[in-house]
């Protein structure tokens, strides 16, 4: 039972890095932009959340700031595809990159060092639940906003106004422009939203799930996230159970050591990666759906004068 909790409670909080980025990834996705620097945004929300934790004490500022960091480069990607019309491929990759180089310069002086850690949430006598209340009610405030997050995209996507415009753009922008929808605005709105989430998903890793700064920590995370979108057909739903999924995952290696089994630790390092790839492409493997869930005009160069 005890091991079960540890993998339910750990798994939410593995998670919550992925979901945030993930689900602002699926937002620019779905207005048509690819954007490939993610994992760039997640290293450079990283590196600067624990520099305005470390220096102001505030968590809050902490994500703040990750989230306008995360947001301008997000914006040069959208502003060097959107309107000098380079190709989205190239943009994102060269962003990425920078992004990398720009977590490391920030977060030079701090390598090492470690902050106190985002507390639990208080829930009173939810907390006090047995086994359930360790599960589900012990965690950060994050983990729930996480959570609020993936209802929140899922309703804006299919339910409003907004996310109507968004899928008819990501469809035909040549026929939305026509409709005298404003194109670019709302692409790097929906581009700047996937920034600022991938710099929040960075920062959470930096500030609250492991409370310090090294270089490399993001891992990957940033290309997780792209497969995650893809595999999961562009629907919340799926991208959130895949990001699930790999937190669940990158929790085998401490479980598997619990009941004393002995598998080498660079197995473990790669098996959620491999197994979180695996089962999103089962889940996906239906092209034809695939097909009519995919943006049509994701990734391509945009027309419009």
């Amino acid at each position: 039972m005890d091991v079960l909790v540890f993998i339910v409670s750990g798994t939410l909080a593995a998670a919550t890095a992925l979901i945030f980025a993930a689900m602002g990834e699926l937002v620019a996705e779905k207005s048509g932009v690819l954007n490939l620097g993610i994992e760039g945004m997640m290293a450079t929300g990283a590196a600067m959340g624990f520099v305005a934790v470390s220096l102001s004490g505030s968590y809050t500022v902490g994500f703040v700031a990750a989230a306008v960091l995360g947001c301008l480069l997000s914006l040069v990607h959208a502003v060097l595809t959107l309107v000098f019309r380079a190709d989205q491929t190239a943009s994102g990759l060269a962003i990425g990159i920078l992004g990398l180089g720009l977590s490391s310069a920030i977060g030079k002086s701090y390598e090492g060092r470690t902050v106190a850690g985002l507390p639990e949430l208080n829930l009173g006598p939810l907390s006090d639940i047995p086994v359930i209340g360790e599960m589900f009610f012990q965690q950060d405030i994050m983990v729930y906003l996480s959570i609020a997050l993936i209802f929140a995209t899922w309703y804006v996507l299919t339910r409003t106004k907004l996310g109507l415009v968004i899928r008819a753009i990501g469809e035909s922008p040549e026929n939305a422009h026509a409709l005298g929808l404003k194109v670019r605005l709302i692409r790097a709105g929906c581009v700047g939203f996937g920034g600022a989430m991938a710099g929040i998903g960075g920062a959470y890793m930096s500030t609250a799930y492991t409370p310090l700064w090294a270089e490399g920590m993001i891992a990957g995370r940033g290309w997780i996230v792209v497969a995650l979108t893809v595999f999961g057909t562009w629907i919340v739903p799926r991208v959130a159970f895949g990001a699930y999924l790999f937190g669940s995952m990158s929790l085998l290696e401490l479980s598997i050591q619990a009941f004393g089994w002995n598998i080498p630790s660079q197995a473990m390092s790669v098996l959620p990666y491999v197994v979180t790839i695996i089962m999103l492409a089962v889940i996906s493997r239906n092209l034809a759906f695939i097909r009519l869930n995919s943006p049509a005009s994701l990734g391509a160069v945009l027309k419009i004068s």
